[in-house]
């Protein structure tokens, strides 16, 4: 079966031979120009999905048809070819929005990895724009954003969930992720949109009146029950009843909304008669579940009930990749919302805000723009009214190097992969193994506040392994800390 069209654009007709028998023989369909007029012919008649595009042609500059490719056709990607002592041009060729760059001379195998990695990043760029589009064409609030494989997923579970009136959800992601906005897309775009969306939030609400709010009660219930009252699953009958931050609801409470999705019923407080519930609940939590049933604090029963339609929320520490997209989405928003007229954010402060590990996730970063913009008075927002923490932090963690020995005042540890670690300063007097490996854990638990499961994360090991790993130190294991 032919796959995505691809155009080869070099005056070399034998390396555009080349690439186009390769690239035939890995199932794309291939057409090749060696000039600058060809190439926009067929630009048009072919309509490709991707471009290979030489930097020097007899007829012009392929800088310059570049920019002309980007401006007819703003989308497609482009991966430019050029000789290995090019090396500015292809960085310009980058800037003025190439996908990627090969060097002559080049195996057909780098090629080939490249064309694919790029053609992918497309496919899941369109697949969630079709997504987006679908989910939000309803929605005025600030929405979900990202083109990210994660991102995708994301979306694509909120249509399932909408789409198929899945009951029960539960909706798993740190703070900040986004869990009302998916609650919310899940309701909007399913059948039950016209009836209430009602949130509660089970850690807001003191145990003894969880209950009436979610019941209602009937006069004289308690002391100041003067008179009956509709509580959240009568108001939302039809529609939606999102229990955010389930996790810490109270055991005995549990076991009630265990009774009302069983049997779809329920019974106001000091009542005597069931009501029919024709709601869908969504729960959603920061904690960890699983840990939490373990150590008894979470019935095994009522998470095992919740836990048929899981939308996993990454963190943005995860999904870097949607920081530029957010950033510009934040700026349009609050450009409506304030009546300002910024454009954009300057390249060093969209470094450090790369560099950033984002603690609080999609909010924090929507903050960090909201303060930027409120402070600054030009229509580019320069790094200078970013908060501290993120402005150190970018100071501290853009050397890529674990600091231990003499002269450094702490140890910080590197938030990107293990191959940007270059490093590792021993102090003159040695260090063992299980040394190290303790202060790794320590560091990392001191960056992650002492959240065990992004501690976990930064070591790229399971929360189980750290926790064994922290008692075999002699480190506090706090259940608490999840």
């Amino acid at each position: 079966m032919v796959r995505d069209k691809i155009l080869v654009v070099d005056d070399e007709s034998l390396i555009a031979w080349s690439l186009a028998k390769m690239l035939e023989k890995a199932g794309f369909r291939v057409e090749t120009a060696g000039t600058c007029v060809e190439a926009l012919a067929k630009l048009r008649t072919l309509e490709p999905d991707l471009v290979m595009l030489d930097i020097w042609l007899p007829d012009g500059n392929g800088l310059d048809l570049l920019k002309e490719f980007r401006r007819l056709c703003h989308d497609l990607p482009i991966v430019m070819i050029t000789a290995s002592a090019d090396a500015d041009a292809a960085l310009a060729a980058l800037k003025l929005g190439a996908e990627d760059f090969i060097g002559k001379p080049f195996s057909m195998e780098a090629v080939r990895l490249v064309v694919e990695k790029v053609l992918k990043k497309k496919g899941f760029q369109e697949e969630a724009t079709s997504l987006n589009n679908e989910l939000r064409r309803r929605s005025e609030q600030y929405k979900l954003v990202g083109s990210s494989p994660e991102m995708v997923e994301v979306f694509k579970m909120i249509r399932v969930c909408a789409d198929t009136d899945a009951k029960t959800v539960l909706i798993l992601g740190e703070s900040g992720t986004g869990k009302e906005l998916v609650a919310r897309a899940i309701h909007t775009h399913s059948a039950r949109a016209d009836a209430p969306f009602i949130e509660i939030n089970c850690a807001a609400i003191p145990e003894n009146l969880l209950e009436s709010e979610l019941f209602g009660h009937e006069k004289g219930a308690y002391t100041d029950a003067a008179k009956r009252r509709k509580g959240v699953f009568e108001q939302a009958e039809g529609g939606t009843v999102f229990l955010d931050e389930i996790g810490d609801m109270p055991l005995s409470m549990q076991a009630k909304i265990l009774k009302v999705i069983e049997t779809r019923r329920f019974r106001r407080l000091g009542g005597e008669d069931d009501i029919a519930a024709d709601v869908r609940i969504i729960a959603a939590t920061h904690q960890d579940l699983p840990g939490m049933v373990r150590e008894k604090r979470f019935r095994s029963d009522l998470y095992f009930r919740l836990n048929v339609m899981t939308v996993p929320l990454p963190t943005l520490f995860r999904r870097k990749e949607d920081i530029p997209v957010l950033v510009n989405y934040f700026i349009r928003c609050l450009n409506e919302e304030y009546g300002n007229n910024v454009e954009g954010v300057s390249p060093e402060m969209l470094q450090h805000l790369l560099e950033y590990n984002w603690p609080g996730n999609v909010r924090e970063l929507r903050n960090a723009i909201e303060r930027a913009m409120m402070l600054e008075q030009k229509k580019v927002i320069s790094s200078a009214y970013l908060n501290n923490d993120i402005k150190q932090y970018a100071g501290l963690h853009g050397k890529d190097a674990i600091g231990m020995g003499a002269g450094n005042n702490g140890s910080v540890l590197s938030m990107d992969y293990a191959p940007g670690v270059r490093q590792i300063n021993v102090p003159p007097e040695g260090i063992s193994i299980d040394e190290l490996e303790k202060h790794l854990i320590m560091t990392s638990l001191e960056i992650a506040g002492g959240n065990q499961t992004r501690a976990a994360r930064f070591l790229k090991m399971s929360r189980d392994t750290l926790r064994y790993r922290m008692k075999k130190f002699g480190l506090v294991c706090s259940a608490s800390s999840q």
